[in-house]
């Protein structure tokens, strides 16, 4: 059926109308993408995803594995690009046929039959009703009859979800077409462009993974002398490549994501401008061994550390808050080979260095 004016006018009128109504739409999906705790492990946590016997599908979930924040929230690296973000929403397998009718067709009617829900609101729940039971697409969409249940089991509805840990509401809102059918095996049609991929997974990989404490040893440790170089270096044995692992799993449908990150360099910030580093540029390039720095020994009092710094001023009463913070190189690779390069992370710790003045007598 061609689509006239009136139809975009009611089109027009739906985002006041159907908030709620999107609410309850995205709730199932959106609840399924909460990370999933597998501490920092190698083992994976499987979640719902499938069929039972009746063909009625549960909604498809995100899993995360390998080294990955706990709890559910994000991990701790950053990215060096300030201009990138993980996605603040994707569309992903939902629910079959029979069970999305199910759940739809309950929320809609609980809509219409909601004080207020005349008029245009009213309208624009008609027009909705008939996209899943009449064929009657919503502008330009097709729609499907009695919810396409006769092909329940051979394919599913994609629904937008938002990523819990976007902080702007309309970034991670901004996915807001309505629920679409794909057949099994089948990719998202190509106007949907936030469909998720193996890319998305392995963004979302990435924001979840968690990097090991940056604590660098130093010698003289924590209590150093003023224009005493100070030695810095981190073992290769507690400084090795992360991997987190992001995967989604439903009936003809299976992505996964795997996000590596491979410690490249450490940047010293001594905490004052009252300091110089080693090398000037304070940043620590790996060696052929995977290590950083070099370890102090005995008998290297007078030279210059080839990682390090040295503080031109005593702390006082109080001490410096160094910082030491690791570049991380962030590559992916995916379902079908897929894979490349991810910015830059970072991540580092604070560690408190008492510095002190040389004390010497005159006779």
């Amino acid at each position: 059926m061609p689509v006239n004016t009136s139809r975009r006018t009611v089109a027009n009128s739906i985002a006041a109308a159907t908030l709620a109504l999107s609410a309850l739409v995205l709730m199932t999906p959106n609840a399924a993408a909460e990370p999933v705790d597998t501490g920092k492990g190698d083992g994976t946590q499987e979640t719902s995803g499938g069929g039972d016997k009746n063909g009625i599908y549960a909604a498809a979930q995100i899993t995360y594995s390998g080294s990955v924040a706990k709890n559910g929230s994000t991990g701790n690296v950053t990215s060096s690009d300030v201009n990138w973000t993980p996605p603040p929403c994707w569309y992903a397998p939902y629910l079959g046929a029979k069970d999305f009718k199910k759940e739809m067709s309950k929320d809609i009617e609980g809509q219409m039959s909601a004080p207020g829900m005349g008029g245009h609101a009213g309208a624009a729940l008609s027009e909705l009703q008939r996209h899943y039971e009449d064929e009657y697409g919503w502008t330009d969409t097709p729609g499907y009859k009695d919810y396409n249940v006769e092909n329940d089991g051979e394919g599913m509805f994609w629904a937008a979800v938002e990523n819990p840990n976007e902080p702007d509401v309309l970034k991670r809102s901004s996915c807001n077409d309505l629920p679409f059918w794909v057949d099994n095996g089948e990719a998202p049609p190509p106007q949907y462009e936030e469909a998720i991929t193996p890319e998305i997974l392995a963004a979302l990989a990435y924001q979840h993974m968690q990097l090991p404490d940056t604590k660098v040893t130093l010698a003289p440790e924590a209590v150093t002398k003023v224009n005493l170089p100070t030695w810095a270096w981190l073992d290769k044995a507690v400084f090795d490549e992360v991997q987190a692992t992001a995967a989604i799993n439903a009936p003809g449908f299976n992505l996964q994501a795997t996000t590596t990150a491979k410690p490249v360099a450490l940047k010293l910030e001594p905490g004052t401008p009252d300091a110089e580093t080693y090398p000037a540029s304070g940043e620590c390039a790996i060696n052929e061994d995977g290590s950083i720095g070099e370890p102090y020994a005995k008998g290297k009092a007078d030279q210059t550390p080839p990682c390090g710094l040295k503080y031109l001023r005593s702390s006082g009463d109080g001490t410096f808050n160094l910082q030491a913070t690791i570049t991380w190189e962030i590559t992916w690779a995916g379902t079908g080979g897929a894979g490349g390069d991810l910015p830059n992370g970072t991540f580092g710790n604070d560690q408190a260095v008492t510095v002190q003045e040389i004390q010497s007598i005159n006779r």
